[in-house]
């Protein structure tokens, strides 16, 4: 079993693939500034095996190194980034840190 989480901008979103066949999702859509998650879908098949962590990790990682922030708008990005504080500072609702050592 071969699991990879890609980013599919033409059909803007992230999608979780297993052995070829697209099995869950993050819906998005990209301004200059930030990257908005709309919905957030799992093959029920798949639900509780943390699928969808793998999902939303991938995409807040890449979205991290575009240099964008995010609005999580879907349910289920909103709470798994309240959950995981480690990226607290990618949401475009806080304030942006100026703290300089």
């Amino acid at each position: 079993m071969t699991d990879t989480v890609v980013d599919a901008p033409e059909r803007h979103r992230y999608e979780f693939v297993r052995d070829g066949e697209v099995l869950g999702f993050a819906a998005y859509q990209r301004t200059d500034r930030l990257v908005v998650f709309t919905h957030t879908e799992v093959d029920p098949s798949l639900e509780g095996q943390g699928v969808g962590s793998k999902l939303v990790r991938f995409a807040l990682d890449d979205v991290r190194t575009s240099g964008l922030r995010v609005l999580p708008i879907c349910p289920f990005v909103h709470r798994w980034m309240a959950n995981h504080s480690e990226y607290a500072d990618l949401d475009y609702r806080s304030p942006a840190s100026n703290v300089t050592d």
